[in-house]
């Protein structure tokens, strides 16, 4: 999603409004996207919201970064068992004197309390929680972000009883995990080959055959 469409496939607000201000009654919004612009999905989170009817948001095949700002603007929330949600802080390209990166830094702050407020209303976890996720680029299956709250339901609902602890994915996480298994494995000590004991004595037969073939080869 951006502000301007380049592409055929880009969702800009204005073509979200359009679309949306067509229908009437209860809608069902699908979600298969990777993110985009912070304020436009913030413009389209907030279109969601104020309408009349009922919204239902369908996450078929991922919904991360600003895609998940907007799933959370739905009156109910599912999301296929094989899809994923990912959430994760703001980002921006800056330049310039020390005073304007200070700005870009205090911009990015501001922005990322903003989509914990949408996390938050949705989720009810707390901001230190979210912002610990956000910090760490995290990425839930089905079942963690039902357990979370960052969902209502699960497309098909195969069961219930899936443990859900394990299906989170913090990149920081795995690289730092990844890390320390390089390390150790290069700590690895390997076992000194056994000596083999040297046997410095020669048959007198075997001497006397290699004495000939010098000879030999000498004439």
């Amino acid at each position: 999603m951006a502000e301007v469409s380049w592409f055929d496939d880009d969702i800009t607000p204005k073509l979200f409004k359009d679309e949306l201000m067509s229908e009437n009654g209860n809608i069902t919004v699908w979600i298969n996207s990777p993110g985009g612009d912070c304020v436009a999905a913030a413009q389209i989170y907030n279109m969601l919201k104020d309408y009349e009817g009922e919204v239902t948001i369908k996450v078929d095949g991922i919904a991360a970064s600003a895609g998940s700002v907007i799933a959370m603007a739905g009156d109910k929330v599912v999301m296929s068992p094989v899809a994923m949600m990912m959430i994760h802080n703001p980002s921006t390209q800056a330049f310039g004197e020390k005073v304007d990166l200070e700005k870009a830094i205090a911009m990015l702050d501001e922005v990322k309390e903003s989509i914990i407020n949408a996390y938050e209303i949705k989720t009810g976890q707390s901001r230190t929680k979210i912002s610990h996720m956000m910090d760490a680029e995290t990425w839930m299956d089905a079942y963690a972000a039902k357990d979370l709250g960052f969902i209502d339901e699960i497309i098909g609902d195969i069961d219930e009883n899936v443990p859900v602890g394990q299906n989170t994915f913090s990149e920081a996480v795995v690289n730092n995990s990844l890390m320390s298994a390089i390390a150790k494995k290069c700590r690895i000590e390997v076992p000194e080959p056994k000596k083999q004991e040297v046997n410095n004595t020669i048959a007198a037969d075997s001497l006397m055959s290699r004495l000939n073939l010098m000879k030999n080869w000498r004439n």
